[in-house]
């Protein structure tokens, strides 16, 4: 039997589902592939590869809006839309890194599925908050749209913001619509040394709440630092905040920053080169590659930022942990050692008491299939979450279990 099969277009999609339904088969929905290793580790019968729906079908520079089939490459809308000194401003992160796979092989509707977003977060929001628009098949084999090419344009149920992180599991997009934004012509950072984690978070809240507009905040501990900037970060911690703009209004603010933060330690500036680098490797993890820590289990953890900290220290007060903060320390990479249960009981303690959740982003299929890997839900949302499972796939047709078990 086959176990793959590529769709040419909505159609195809439909009588793909169709055919699951009428034979109780399962499917899963992949497009590039990049996130597979992603949840828990369940078996369907048949993989439906969305990768084959590619293509741009509309962008209008001059209204921020681009429409492209589901699995077309991010690669590619990223390359277009530069050439227009635009961007994705929510700046979805590559997983090929930490999971062992090349770059680039993200999609457009892939980015959505799994609500993805990068540093810039803190200021432009997530994929959900760009996500304008949807035609995609339900587990009923039925073709529906939602939204449309302007941001205020919702009528009853926003579904896009319903399927942004449903990781595939309600329905299989095959085009959406996203805004994209000017991109900005210059970007510096301005690097402090030497702080702790919680002398680092409250540094990054004063500069996210002053006018100085920050577009990017995390913190390294010092051998973070060093895997990410190498001999630049001269063996200190470093906290990096981003500043976007025109030159002029780069250097304006840059010395409001500086004053702000001058009490907090040595300061230097990283220039356009090195900030955006420096970015996409905060963006992508790429302390965490595969390549670095093969089989070490690795955490994304998102909280509170000003109580960060203490869920890094109580992590760190049982087993030997590399981690750095993004989003001003609302949002925190993890790397622990092999653990039975790669240290979920753990993580979950630690993000209990603080509050936010935890997902397990690299673990062995084993580990992956015994435990929770996204965050366990309270009774009430749980039973909301099989509701919502129920009208769009009674049958369990797409990815059951892969973000729950029995859903």
């Amino acid at each position: 039997m086959v176990d793959r099969f590529t769709p040419r277009d909505q159609k195809d999609v439909a009588a793909a589902v169709e055919w699951a339904l009428a034979g109780g088969k399962t499917l899963e929905i992949v497009g590039g592939g990049s996130k597979r290793e992603i949840g828990r580790a369940a078996q369907w019968d048949l993989t439906l590869d969305l990768s084959g729906l590619s293509g741009v079908t509309l962008y209008e520079p001059e209204e921020l809006v681009l429409s492209a089939k589901a699995g077309t490459p991010l690669a590619e809308i990223e390359e277009l839309v530069a050439s227009r000194d635009q961007e994705l401003a929510f700046e979805p992160m590559d997983y090929g890194p930490v999971l062992g796979r090349s770059m680039g092989r993200g999609t457009l509707g892939g980015a959505l599925a799994t609500n993805l977003s990068g540093p810039r977060r803190i200021k432009a929001g997530a994929a959900r908050d760009h996500f304008l628009g949807v035609s995609a098949v339900s587990g009923r084999a039925e073709v529906f749209k939602s939204g449309g090419r302007v941001v205020k344009n919702v009528t009853g149920y926003d579904l896009c913001k319903l399927l942004a992180g449903s990781w595939g599991t309600l329905a299989a997009m095959t085009e959406v619509t996203i805004k994209v934004l000017p991109r900005a012509p210059a970007e510096e950072s301005l690097l402090v040394l030497g702080l702790d984690d919680r002398n680092a978070v409250a540094a990054m809240a004063a500069a996210v709440g002053s006018s100085s507009d920050v577009s990017g905040a995390a913190h390294l501990p010092a051998n973070i630092a060093a895997r990410m900037l190498g001999a630049a970060a001269a063996g200190s911690a470093i906290t990096a905040f981003r500043l976007e703009g025109v030159p002029p209004s780069i250097a304006q603010r840059k010395a409001m920053l500086e004053r702000l933060l001058e009490p907090d330690g040595v300061m230097l500036t990283i220039g356009e080169a090195g900030s955006r680098a420096l970015w996409q490797a905060v963006r992508d993890a790429t302390a965490f590659a595969a390549t670095d820590g093969a089989g070490r289990p690795l955490w994304r953890v998102s909280t509170a930022p000003t109580l960060g900290p203490q869920v890094a220290a109580e992590i760190a007060a049982e087993v030997e942990a590399d981690l750095f903060y993004d989003w001003a320390g609302g949002l925190i990479w993890i790397a622990l050692p092999p653990l039975e249960d790669a240290g979920a009981a753990l993580v979950r303690g630690a993000v209990r008491s603080a509050g936010g959740h935890a997902t397990l982003v690299r673990a062995p299929a084993s580990v992956r299939a015994a435990i929770d890997v996204f965050e366990p839900q309270p009774e009430a949302l749980a039973a909301l979450t099989r509701r919502v499972k129920e009208s769009f796939d009674p049958k369990r047709i797409l990815g059951p279990g892969r973000m729950y078990a029995g859903v």
